[in-house]
């Protein structure tokens, strides 16, 4: 399913490419998968095909995707788009450790924190004992919008058939 949310600040084309980078990584969309044309997706989500567009080239960039000429969009194989996915996670990860040495978290508290998520409780601080994740749903794609200026279109990648519904504005 992809959510576009109009109050999110960024564009919306980076909202469609990441929705769907996010499927492909946790699997939901598999390799050779075709992807919806960029017309039938932007009917269904309401946006204009050249945002669409936009989204499957910046995918085509970051190698999740593949385009065959006249025949549409496929989802390139995990080998290929993986190691990129691992540099960029790398260089995320040195980051926010950079952030978490100057904050004044020490070495165990982030190694501690890093078995609690590699144990599947993620977004849970030291110490604290509750499973309560931060990332909720964020592993296949789905993003809560609210508000009256949301908009939810739905995408069901199985049988790459969509569906949109609009929230009516107060």
């Amino acid at each position: 399913m992809i959510v576009i949310d109009y109050r999110d600040k960024r564009p919306l084309y980076e909202q469609v490419a990441e929705k769907l980078s996010q499927l492909i990584i946790c699997g939901a969309l598999e390799s050779n998968a075709k992807l919806p044309s960029v017309r039938s997706l932007a009917l269904d989500l309401s946006i204009n095909p050249n945002t669409i567009q936009r989204a499957y080239m910046q995918l085509e960039q970051d190698g999740y995707i593949y385009t065959i000429v006249g025949r549409g969009n496929y989802v390139t194989d995990r080998t290929e788009w993986q190691k990129g996915y691992q540099v960029a996670a790398r260089q995320e990860l040195s980051e926010s450790l950079a952030k978490a040495k100057s904050s004044g978290l020490t070495l165990e508290d982030v190694l501690s924190m890093a078995r609690q998520c590699y144990a599947g409780e993620a977004g849970t601080p030291p110490g604290d004992g509750s499973a309560a994740s931060g990332n909720a749903g964020a592993g296949n794609g789905i993003a809560a919008a609210s508000g009256n200026a949301a908009t939810q279109g739905n995408m069901s990648m199985g049988n790459a058939s969509t569906t949109s519904k609009e929230e009516p504005t107060e």
